[in-house]
């Protein structure tokens, strides 16, 4: 029965479909169709074209007076009610094509005209009955025609062609769309506020929750750099570099600076012959002045300054050449913060004071970058100065006044370690004296995990030198 009357179908529906595609409720649909493809394609261009519009083309919109260029710059000021409003816009225009798409469709392919497709692939192809009908693959073919075509349509005239062109004609595309989207903007404003209110919540909550986890964060992305390194035993280097990095804004001043003890500093009343003598034996190129204590520093002498005065006899008044444009940072500041101050001003030294206002130390642009690509050594840096000794591969000997960020990258231990029991301390002297309570006497031992500190050398003051054991165990 159906060899017979597919061909009378296939007939049927092939003289319907003629009849009805030139019918003016088609030619209207399709025309509305295009007409709307138009319009998704302008909004969907006009995201890419508003968004990607760069410093230097809005310097130039604020130095034009035209209508339009205010109204450029009047969207640019609200980016998320522009995003919400070409959003709802797109999306308003594209049900509306879905729709319109539908009724064409219905028009031009009737249930009788699939039917007739159908049973004319039945009969062309008979194995299609063994395990369908003609009705179920009339739908199939209803399906299909109806989605991807409306999908192909939308996606390449209304997504990837316009978004490409909006690429590469962003400003002519803007003055285009301004006056329409400033009108869209008003229309639904009161949706793009609602959405607009609830996108502002969801990104308090996940910042919340960013804020809560930043430290797993911090230790998931140093995990994952280890084991790069481990993977690629030639990234170890650059894999240190990444893990200072990760670490670099929880580093503050006084774990980096160097402290007033070692400090090359001049009182401006020495004479010039003495200055040149502190300058020859220290090689500093920067050398802080102070008025008797080094509580009171009033500038910064740089030696590039005495370059034209070195024939100059004693009697020259070399506290004509001090800079007084002196920076003072506290030392709790965070060194990221620092090194912002240092591009700001063009510094490249910082006194360090603690909470009273007395002087601690120095800190330079020198040692925030060691921070994070390790020691720096010019020429005029001595190969044979050590920080440390190593005895063996379980004992070192140390400075008590080596930084404990210093002496951890030495053992190959993460910064943190000590992080529980070191308190205000910095140094290894210091954290010797947070655990054992006062100075300690010489041989004095203080256990912590793994490690044994033991006192080598100290007087009534400070500690000078310790050695540090670590248990095999």
């Amino acid at each position: 029965m159906e060899t017979e009357t597919g061909s009378p179908l296939l007939a049927i529906s092939s003289i319907f479909l003629f009849a009805t595609f030139f019918s003016l409720d088609v030619f209207l649909g399709i025309l509305g169709i295009i007409l709307l493809l138009f319009c998704s394609a302008l909004v969907s261009g006009s995201e890419v074209a508003f968004f990607s519009l760069n410093y230097s083309d809005f310097e130039k919109l604020e130095n034009e007076s035209d209508p339009v260029s205010k109204l450029i710059l009047a969207l640019k000021e609200k980016p998320r009610s522009l995003l919400a409003t070409i959003l709802i816009s797109n999306n308003f225009i594209n049900i509306a094509i879905v729709i319109l798409s539908d009724f064409v469709l219905n028009q031009i392919f009737p249930e009788i005209v699939f039917l007739g497709w159908a049973q004319g692939l039945v009969q062309t192809f008979s194995f299609f009955e063994t395990f369908t009908t003609a009705e179920a693959i009339a739908r199939v073919i209803g399906f299909l025609i109806a989605i991807v075509g409306v999908t192909f349509l939308l996606v390449l005239f209304g997504e990837v062609a316009p978004k490409f062109y909006a690429t590469l004609n962003n400003m002519k595309l803007s003055r285009f769309m301004a006056r329409p989207l400033t009108i869209l903007m008003v229309l639904f404003g009161p949706i793009s506020r609602i959405l607009v209110n609830w996108t502002n919540k969801i990104e308090k909550r996940l910042a919340e929750r960013t804020k809560n986890t930043g430290l797993t964060s911090k230790e998931e992305i140093d995990e994952a750099i280890e084991l790069t390194a481990i993977a690629d035993a030639e990234l170890e280097q650059e894999a240190d570099i990444l893990k200072s990095i990760v670490k670099f804004g929880d580093v503050s001043v006084t774990q980096i600076m160097r402290s007033r003890i070692d400090v090359i500093a001049v009182d401006f009343r020495i004479t010039y012959t003495e200055l040149i003598n502190v300058i020859k034996e220290s090689g500093y190129s920067r050398i802080p002045v102070y008025d008797e204590d080094f509580d009171n520093v009033t500038g910064i002498l740089y030696v590039k300054d005495l370059l034209g005065h070195l024939q100059e006899d004693e009697s020259f008044e070399w506290q004509e050449l001090i800079r007084t444009n002196v920076l003072f940072t506290p030392e709790s500041k965070k060194i990221d913060d620092l090194l912002k101050e240092f591009q700001r001003m063009r510094m490249h030294m910082a006194i360090v004071v603690d909470e009273y206002g007395g002087s601690s130390g120095i800190v330079t642009l020198e040692d925030i970058l060691e921070e994070v690509i390790g020691e720096i050594k010019d020429e005029f840096d001595d190969d044979n100065e050590l920080i440390y000794k190593k005895v063996d591969d379980y004992n070192y000997i140390f400075e008590g006044k080596t930084l404990l960020n210093d002496f951890c990258r030495v053992l190959g231990i993460d910064t943190n370690f000590f992080d529980e029991i070191k308190g205000e301390s910095d140094s290894i002297a210091g954290l010797m004296l947070e655990m054992y309570g006062e100075i300690p006497l010489k041989d004095t031992e203080i256990p912590h995990n793994n490690f044994t500190f033991k006192v080598i050398a100290a007087n009534k003051r400070r500690i000078e030198q310790i050695q540090v054991t670590i248990n095999p165990n």
